[in-house]
């Protein structure tokens, strides 16, 4: 028999034996739907890459050893995450991809032929899910979809969510340790924000992914970056013109709302808009560029004469904190900027080394912010 066929066994083997300790256990996911799955799971499909943020918080010996599929969007969406992640695990590179449940390219045949356990999806893909068909087709092949949400209600659904895949993985003490370290985090903020009797709340605006495109301005509305804003301490300018989640305003609305700060979220998205003008922060990044950048930024019409850009108060922060556990890193930052007399004790930057020391398999590397000043 030869080595290779003999590692074939061996393979099958153990998937065996591994299958043979799962049990079905129910989970009520982030929408609500009643799903039985096989746990612990040991074959997932990850419906967006950048989930390997949650994975790599659980698994953290190897976060690639249960995903047998994924979105192919981690590498153009955080590639300085990737090649980190990469350099340690060469695997990933062999993953393989699929299209989007949105655009309507995922292959349900090449899904079926990984024989996954779960699949895991973000809340914010159910309606397109549903439309196509998805839930039930992959039902019928016997794949549950599990839905997650580290975006739309971050702040409601991010323990919970890390609590249903730690209950997928077999994992719960993991996520419950995460878990208490998310609370803890974002209580050092909140703590002292709701403890302040007459809090004078600066006005901040939100750029969602500036530069990325010519319009100006993408922004957000009383979810995501724009509930960072407020459990940090300060107003939402664009809240009362964005009904939803994400949106967009007007320059004309920028001068007129005159903010008293301005952040813009930003990433390294050349596989999008080559040589764009986006603000590239993230792990590793060049601060000298990134603040370039953003000086930049904040020449075009719709922040001539804006106060914070007179008074210097403007900044860029990691786009990615919109989607991933992580988001209290967020919030801590936010809150040094608006209400830096309140918070001169509080390091962001510690507070993510402590993340990457406790729970992260890739070292830490600074980057995820800037100021202009």
């Amino acid at each position: 028999m030869s080595l290779r066929t003999l590692l074939g066994a061996a393979a099958v083997s153990l998937l065996a034996i591994n299958t043979a300790f799962a049990d079905p256990i129910t989970i009520t996911d982030i929408a609500g739907r009643e799903v039985v799955v096989d746990a612990p799971v040991e074959r997932v499909i990850l419906g967006e890459g950048r989930q390997i943020f949650f994975a790599a918080v659980l698994d953290g010996d190897d976060p690639f050893k249960r995903i047998v599929g994924w979105r192919d969007d981690f590498r153009q969406a955080s590639p300085e995450s990737y090649e980190i992640y990469a350099e340690k695990f060469p695997e990933l590179r062999d993953i393989p991809t699929f299209g989007g449940f949105k655009e309507g390219t995922f292959d349900i045949e090449q899904a079926v032929s990984l024989d996954p356990g779960v699949m895991i999806m973000n809340l914010e893909a159910k309606q397109a899910t549903e439309e196509a068909g998805y839930e039930e087709k992959l039902a019928k092949v016997g794949i549950p979809i599990v839905y997650v949400d580290f975006r739309e209600k971050p702040f409601e659904n991010t323990s919970l969510s890390m609590e249903i895949i730690g209950k997928l993985f077999g994992k719960e003490a993991k996520a419950a340790e995460f878990n208490a370290f998310y609370h803890g985090q974002l209580a050092r903020v909140t703590n002292v924000i709701d403890a302040q009797q007459n809090l004078v709340r600066p006005l901040v605006f939100v750029e969602r992914a500036g530069g990325y495109s010519e319009d100006c301005c993408m922004s957000f509305g009383s979810g995501n970056f724009g509930r960072m804003v407020e459990l940090a301490g300060g107003d939402n300018m664009a809240k009362p013109f964005i009904p939803g989640t994400f949106g967009t305003v007007n320059a004309e609305q920028v001068i007129a709302s005159n903010p008293d700060q301005i952040v813009v979220t930003g990433g390294n998205w050349d596989a999008y808009v080559p040589g764009g003008k986006w603000i590239g922060v993230g792990p590793g990044s060049d601060e000298a560029v990134a603040r370039q950048k953003l000086k930049v930024l904040m020449e075009r019409p719709a922040f001539t004469g804006v106060k914070a850009v007179e008074d210097g108060k403007v900044h860029a922060i990691w786009h990615q904190f919109y989607n991933n556990p992580y988001s209290f890193i967020a919030v801590q930052q936010l809150a040094k900027w608006q209400h830096p007399e309140l918070f001169a004790d509080l390091d962001p930057e510690e507070t993510l080394k402590e993340l990457h020391e406790r729970f992260l398999p890739v070292d830490y590397q600074p980057g995820y912010w800037v100021s202009i000043n």
